[in-house]
């Protein structure tokens, strides 16, 4: 194991609320179910890849998440289309889907999920980037596979903090993903994602962090009752405006983790980051 493997102290027993009761059971088998069929749905079409029209995936991917009893409201700026680095804080299994959503991508994964029984088969034939967490060593290389996927027009989503975070803490970015954004000459577009109960607090119940089994994070939302998910789409970082990683990650990480990311980015001094100025349409479920 390195010492260079991100980590986060979240843990279910610390961070994440109880959820549900045994009047919700029939419903979360219903709403584990549906995800299922959709999962299933998606993994027959994959081999067709291209050819789906982009709508059409971001509907699939938030059907996922309603499937799963989640309301999805996405606002900010639209994605644009040629390469792009998506990259967004880091809480759920349900992020995936969300940034999907926002603009079918190529996801950026631990090199375990390749080992997962019938997830790791599909996210290979879904066309995951994977890397190697533990093996520094390894990381030149999968900067350059990302490179290679930047500058031939597709859309790459990372999660820089490296591991999931409950939602009320937060890890820093790392670095080397911005890399490989520079080397293709492309933009980087933040994405802040939140959940929280409707017309309520935030929520820690859609977190997967430490111990955590996927099946027992699907469990909790699964019988939660009102959950949200909020995606904020924020405005591009334009290719050039930042000389290197650690001032391009500096300028991603306030616009991904702060709801008042205006403030932010203006005390982290990075004023090329404005607000958007077409707000995408938001929806709600």
């Amino acid at each position: 194991m390195s010492v260079w493997l991100p980590s986060a102290p979240c843990t279910p027993g610390a961070c994440v609320e109880p959820t549900g009761s045994a009047a919700a059971v029939p419903r979360a088998v219903l709403r584990i179910a549906g995800v299922a069929v959709l999962v299933l749905t998606g993994a027959v079409l994959c081999p067709l890849g291209g050819r789906i029209p982009a709508g059409l995936v971001g509907r699939w991917c938030r059907a996922i998440v309603r499937a799963a009893g989640v309301q999805v409201r996405v606002t900010g700026t639209a994605a644009p289309t040629g390469g792009l680095l998506l990259v967004a804080n880091h809480i759920s299994w349900l992020d995936i889907p969300l940034l999907a959503a926002v603009r079918p991508a190529r996801m950026l994964a631990k090199t375990e999920i390749r080992q997962w029984p019938v997830a790791g088969a599909l996210a290979a034939r879904a066309g995951v980037l994977f890397i190697e967490r533990d093996r520094l060593r390894a990381l030149p290389g999968t900067v350059a596979r990302i490179a290679r996927a930047l500058r031939g027009g597709a859309a790459v989503v990372a999660f820089p903090e490296g591991s999931t975070w409950c939602g009320r803490a937060q890890g820093r970015f790392h670095r080397a993903v911005f890399q490989a954004a520079l080397d293709a000459g492309v933009p980087v577009q933040p994405v802040h994602l939140h959940y929280r109960v409707a017309d309520g607090p935030a929520s820690t119940a859609p977190a997967f962090v430490g111990e955590d089994t996927l099946f027992a994070s699907m469990w909790r939302v699964a019988t939660s009752r009102g959950l949200v998910a909020e995606v904020e789409v924020r405005p591009v970082i334009p290719a050039g405006t930042h000389p290197d990683r650690r001032s391009l990650a500096h300028a991603a990480e306030p616009a991904a983790h702060e709801p008042d990311w205006t403030h932010a980015a203006l005390v982290a001094g990075t004023t090329r980051l404005e607000p958007a100025r077409t707000p995408q349409t938001a929806e709600a479920a």
